[in-house]
């Protein structure tokens, strides 16, 4: 029987940007009402899935009941959201029960859009087609990594928007430093087909990349979308400029095309490009004040990544309570976003930039100089990344997360 129950604050979405938010203003806030809509029963640190593609992590550290990191005083509705009538200060579940708010905080992430290439849903985790994009065929990369000793493997890249822009790469250097450690290198040819016009989006970062690309004699091939496999004949179609071309494969590490969830996409709240509408600053709905975005989901012109939820989820606290006690926003995001790129086992390039491309380093240049191969950047993202992600990020702690200060625009 659908019910209606009524909260303070509605987050919807119990990842990585919507745990963080409800810590964060419970820090501030502690008596807060807040409810997380979230169905599923897992949640995932999803940047350690490039390691266990790797060989490096093991898949269960990445992943802990969703139990264990809501926070206390938070409550957790488990159901799915099907829409929102923002208009009644309101979200609809797929029972048709509703959810009544003061205010809103949408958080779904970002959809895999498997589907949008042909055969490749069927041929998953089999005939040598993998993806570190999911939990469960991670394994199945480092697997293949370990088997082949020679033919063709080919990493493939979709359209912007995804999800760290990074890890199509990554899984490439890894798999390409693991061969030549085993002296089969040479034996391989590797290819990385992406459909973007540059091999990383920032230009500073581009040099120290193209010296593995080269270390690894990498086949780069730009402007390669990824339109169709056929697993079983190990063939894939790319489309590229002038015209569709087929490659054999023997490995085939495939990154899924990204889209906003079609509950968001079709509702008041999206932009044109189906995420949420929101100021890229401030995280506030353009349409709606009470209405805030962030991670995945958001408008906002930024690299998708936990980073970047980590330094969103400080200013949408900061401004939702402001919000709620009928102030205007003082707190501002500047397109912080971090892309540990694992270049081989024990190095880094630890590309940290915000809006328009610009550097934003976390480190003075002397510890850690991230437009070059470091292996302090290496510690990092494998020692330090996941214990700050549990016990930082998700308890609501902002080290070197701070809000910003407001941003003139």
């Amino acid at each position: 029987m659908p019910t209606s129950q009524s909260h303070e604050v509605v987050i919807v979405g119990g990842g990585a940007a919507g745990i963080a938010t409800a810590a964060s203003m419970l820090k501030r806030r502690p008596s807060l009402d807040i409810a997380i809509i979230e169905p599923s029963e897992v949640h995932a640190y999803q940047p350690g899935w490039t390691m266990v593609g790797g060989g490096v992590f093991e898949p269960e550290v990445t992943v802990r009941p969703m139990s264990r990191v809501m926070p206390k005083g938070v409550d957790w509705i488990k159901a799915a959201a099907a829409s929102f009538q923002p208009e009644n200060n309101q979200v609809t579940l797929q029972d048709g029960s509703t959810i009544r708010y003061e205010l809103l905080i949408v958080a779904p992430g970002i959809r895999l859009a498997w589907e949008k290439i042909a055969g490749l849903e069927e041929t998953l985790g089999k005939n040598g087609v993998t993806s570190n994009y999911r939990y469960d065929l991670a394994p199945y990369t480092w697997q293949l990594v370990q088997q082949l000793r020679k033919g063709r493997a080919i990493f493939t890249q979709p359209p912007m928007p995804i999800k760290c822009a990074g890890a199509p790469q990554k899984a490439m250097y890894l798999s390409c430093d693991h061969w030549l450690q085993r002296g089969v290198l040479g034996d391989i040819e590797v290819e990385f087909r992406n459909a973007g016009g540059v091999l990383f989006g920032v230009a500073d970062y581009v040099p120290a990349l193209m010296e593995y690309v080269e270390k690894y004699h990498i086949g780069l091939k730009l402007g390669s979308n990824l339109v169709a496999v056929d697993g079983p004949a190990q063939k894939a179609t790319f489309k590229t400029e002038a015209g569709e071309v087929m490659c054999d494969f023997d490995m085939l590490h495939v990154v899924p095309p990204q889209v906003a969830p079609q509950f968001l996409a079709d509702s008041p709240l999206a932009a044109e490009s189906g995420f949420v509408d929101v100021d890229q600053h401030t995280l506030q709905h353009v349409r709606y004040p009470n209405v805030f975005g962030l991670g995945d989901a958001g408008s906002m012109p930024n690299a998708k990544t936990a980073a970047a939820a980590r330094k969103q989820a400080p200013v949408v606290a900061v401004n939702a309570l402001r919000q709620l006690d009928c102030k205007g926003p003082t707190a501002g995001y500047d397109g912080y976003g971090s892309c540990p790129l694992t270049v081989e086992r024990g190095k880094i390039v630890l590309a940290e930039f915000g809006y328009g491309g610009k550097l934003m380093p976390s480190f003075p240049t002397w510890l850690i100089d991230g437009t070059k191969a470091q292996r302090l950047s290496w510690m990092l993202k494998a020692d330090a990344l996941p214990w700050i992600y549990w016990n930082g990020m998700l308890k609501g702690r902002e080290w070197l997360a701070g809000p910003g200060n407001m941003i003139a625009h």
